[in-house]
């Protein structure tokens, strides 16, 4: 077998041994990629495709640089594949290779977003779900529990992993994975099924974070499974960061805001429905200078606390930062540029740490010491909580090691270690008598061509280097015949000669030995010391933390000011009680109109009604936001805010149609609904958009005065319930602590506006009471829709209301209304008179007056939510088949 065929071959033989999408394998000093990888390689990164030769075929080849490969795995895996790296290394018989590292998206240290990215684990067992998260650029590491499928969701949503691994017991579930590709994009990865056994997972665990550890933070027995998976897996990625791993954490919502995945979508947390960036909450209030501080401004947004002690030192911190204009943009001013000590902690325990991440952080961490000067040195910052947030880390620790680096390091090393020239004078003695004698031997050189001038008079003549020829004597051919007899010839050029001359010679090896001591030496120093930097991952994320939060805490109040936002007032009772309240997002594009809301023990649930596009979803929100916003330990958008600390926020705002998952839109919108009346507490802020909409009128008439008396009579939940069913209106006549409030329309109170006119004029002004009309026609067209068509539309609608009027009278002249008997969950349809009644019941035919029975016979506020609904269902289709 030829060379070139030994190379395609044993690429083929090590690419069966993983199964990773693609192969890299060191040829030297290039990653060389072959056959099909080759092309698949080339056409995403635009490399050129030459040809390999192995017994009489021929395969396309591509390579890069050993040096450039970083930046081309990013790429790949950024696009979704999964590399083995295969690095080469030397035998007694030559040479070597095999695969050292698998990298995935959740393996990945070298990515291009500052985003967290996460690889997860998830299991589920006969109590329920197990998961964990890690973020192989930071250490950071989770681990949790979920009761049902949707608690899993929701921490997938949050945590939004790039990469997933699902246990043995999960991967048969078809349409969780599919719902689990759908709400996070990650890439699915079957582990082995051997790591997440219970007794291999728990001494993984323990053998991590130690057994006491493990215990004291309550992980439980599926939590456990899923962390021992994910670190499984990290370890056979050959990634080499688990010395990063130094904290295990867990979490189970006690003290922090539960928001499903239902509701950070329809909130638009960290994306807009329509998956953007741009638009959302964490765009608008992201003025943060570092990529840490961004990592955990979207995770705070994401998991607002219930501690109100937290809350309000994270407040006193923003309020000190925003009365401090000064000294908050010299804050600023030291944050930015200040480098990912999270990530470096990282990168430093896998050995991928080269000199200029470690000057970086010798430079960061020097100015932790700087910012706590500025904050002592400020009166108003001096008494608030960023003192503690900044002393938080060893500081001590952290300026001995920033000293180090600084001594350690010339002020700007090179991009790599193997150039030479990282390891500052005076660092090491042994090391700088080496680089002297190098010097001196180099200086030796540069003397020569003087010397060789004057002793031979030759004016043309230079001495240089190359790898061929190594150092050499040049000289002009014109000037060839005064060359000595001692120099020998090498090489004859177009224009001139090389020659060299045994004193030459003899300096060249000394010259190429002491670069190879010189190397050797400096990366043997240069490794310990980022050995010794990778030991102090602790630290370093200790000191990343308290830089990412005091940039949080900072960006609040530039935010604050800036927009005009105030300090919330927080206490423990039920009541949220906004002034001149504004949605932090809409402000920002148009002259928005506050508006006051008022929610307490005594007015619990508001029924707001109003036109479309009037406003009530953003009243709705701004809402949910503002409360959100305060438990997060900023600033919100009013001239006033009081707000009862809640346990959750849950919002129904618009089933996403998941028809191709099976689930109707009508199912999305029930199941929602139902995960919000199992779910929701007193101490919780439901918001309701339009439930119901998605059946038939009375269907959904019927499943909304349901779910009100529900939250109402037995969640007890503070409610925002946006509707077009003016017919629940009426429910604040018989619930003592529902309200009705709408958002006024042009003429209002004194003149209505005619909903026939040609035109209406939306105030967005929420006021108390309920609105009695509805502006369909108007909406469509103020969105364009043709004029025949709206003019149509009216005539339709008149002609209607004829009907109905007419329609309407019974034998006593009265409307024929539908009339829920809210003490005995009793619904009776009929004429108002009671001889009709009577004799319409004897009219109706036996499956009719079936259900007429049982719907007399249930109890509303007794009957669960799901078993309401279904009940209703099975009604629905007893009457369409009767």
């Amino acid at each position: 077998m030829t060379e070139a065929g030994g190379i395609v071959g044993e690429f083929f033989d090590l690419k069966a041994e993983t199964d990773a999408d693609l192969l890299a394998m060191q040829c030297g000093d290039f990653y060389e990629f072959f056959a099909e990888d080759a092309e698949r390689v080339a056409a995403e990164l635009d490399l050129q495709v030459s040809q390999k030769s192995s017994h009489g075929s021929s395969y396309p080849m591509a390579g890069v640089p050993v040096d450039d490969l970083q930046p081309y795995l990013t790429a790949l895996v950024e696009r979704g594949y999964r590399v083995a790296v295969a690095d080469q290394y030397e035998t007694a018989d030559g040479h070597a290779r095999e695969i050292t590292r698998v990298v995935t998206p959740g393996t990945l240290l070298e990515t291009t977003d500052a985003d967290a990215q996460y690889l997860a684990a998830l299991v589920s067992g006969t109590d329920g779900y197990g998961l964990a998260f890690a973020d192989v650029t930071t250490g950071r590491f989770h681990a949790t529990e979920a009761d049902s499928q949707d608690e899993l969701l929701t921490e997938l949503y949050r945590f939004d992993p790039v990469e997933v691994l699902p246990g043995p017991d999960l991967r048969a579930e078809e349409s969780l994975l599919d719902r689990l590709r759908d709400r996070t994009d990650a890439t699915v990865t079957l582990h082995s099924a051997e790591a997440f056994a219970p007794g291999r997972a728990r001494h993984r665990v323990h053998e991590q974070f130690g057994e006491e550890t493990a215990a004291s933070v309550g992980a439980g027995e599926q939590a456990i499974r899923a962390a021992g998976a994910v670190l499984s897996y990290v370890e056979d990625s050959g990634v080499g960061v688990l010395e990063s791993m130094t904290r295990l954490q867990t979490h189970d919502g006690g003290d922090h805001v539960e928001l499903d995945a239902t509701t950070q979508r329809n909130l638009e947390l960290t994306e807009t429905m329509h998956g953007e960036h741009s638009g959302s909450l964490l765009s608008t209030v992201d003025h943060t200078v570092t990529s840490a501080g961004r990592r955990l401004l979207a995770e705070w947004l994401q998991r607002p606390r219930q501690s109100t002690a937290e809350i309000e030192r994270r407040q006193s911190a923003v309020a000190a930062l925003a009365e401090a204009a000064m000294a908050r943009e010299q804050l600023r001013d030291l944050l930015d540029g200040t480098y990912d000590l999270e990530r470096l902690a990282s990168r430093a325990t896998s050995g991928s740490a080269d000199a200029r991440d470690l000057r970086a952080a010798a430079e960061t961490l020097g100015v932790v010491s700087d910012l706590v000067e500025l904050v002592e040195q400020t009166d108003r910052l001096a008494d608030s909580a960023l003192v503690d947030v900044l002393a938080a880390p060893d500081l001590d620790a952290a300026a001995d090691l920033a000293v180090e680096l600084d001594r350690a390091l010339v002020a700007e090393p090179p991009g790599t270690i193997t150039q030479g020239g990282i390891i500052a004078r005076g660092y090491d003695d042994e090391l700088d008598e080496l680089v002297a004698d190098h010097e001196q031997a180099l200086a030796w050189i540069d003397r020569l061509p003087e010397r060789e001038k004057d002793r031979h008079g030759i004016t043309h003549l230079s001495v240089d280097r190359n790898k061929t020829d190594g150092y050499y004597i040049q000289v002009g051919n014109s000037e060839t015949d005064a060359v000595p007899d001692e120099y020998e010839q090498i090489k004859s050029l177009k224009n001139s000669t090389r020659y060299t001359i045994p004193e030459l010679e003899e300096r060249e090896r000394e010259i190429l030995r002491l670069e190879e001591r010189r190397h050797d030496l400096e990366r043997q120093r240069f490794e310990a010391l980022r050995d010794r930097v990778g030991a102090r991952a602790d630290l370093l994320q200790s000191v990343g933390r308290a830089l990412a939060e005091t940039d949080v805490l900072a960006s609040f109040a530039a935010h604050a000011v800036g927009n005009d936002w105030t300090r919330p007032q927080l206490h423990d009772g039920q009541a949220l009680s906004i002034e001149a309240g504004r949605h932090p997002v809409v402000e920002q594009t148009t002259d928005f109109v506050p508006n006051d809301l008022l929610l307490d023990a005594g007015r619990q649930f508001l029924i707001v009604t109003g036109p479309n596009m009037s406003g009530k979803s953003t009243y709705m929100r701004q809402a949910a936001l503002i409360t959100l916003l305060a438990q997060v330990g900023s600033f919100v958008p009013a001239q006033s805010a009081r707000v009862g600390v809640v346990d959750g926020i849950y919002t129904r705002v618009g089933a996403l149609d998941e028809l191709a998952g099976g689930r109707s839109t009508f199912m999305v919108e029930m199941q929602e609904l139902s995960n919000i009346l199992h779910s929701a507490s007193e101490r919780s802020l439901v918001i309701l958009d339009e439930v119901g909409r998605g059946t038939a009128t009375y269907d959904g008439i019927s499943i909304a005065w349901a779910a009100t008396e529900y939250l109402h009579n037995t969640v007890r939940a503070k409610t925002l319930f946006a509707t077009h069913y003016h017919e629940l209106t009426a429910l604040a006549d018989h619930l003592d602590r529902v309200e009705n409030v709408h958002v006024a329309v042009a003429g209002e109170p004194d003149s209505p506006a005619d909903p026939s006119a040609d035109e209406v004029t939306f105030l967005r002004t929420v006021r108390e009471g309920a609105t009695d009309r509805s502006y369909g026609i108007h909406v469509a067209d103020m969105a364009g829709v043709p004029d025949p068509v709206v003019d149509r539309s009216r005539d339709v609608l008149e002609r209607l209301r004829e009907e109905k009027a007419i329609e309407a009278k019974g034998g006593s002249g009265e409307p024929v209304q539908a009339v829920f008997n809210l003490g005995q969950g009793e619904f009776q349809s009929g004429v108002t008179d009671g001889e009709n009644d009577e004799a319409e019941a004897d009219s109706l035919d036996p499956e009719t007056s079936a259900v007429l029975d049982e719907l007399e016979a249930i109890d509303v506020n007794e009957t669960p939510p799901v078993e309401l609904l279904a009940r209703v269902q099975q009604w629905q289709e007893q009457l369409d088949t009767s």
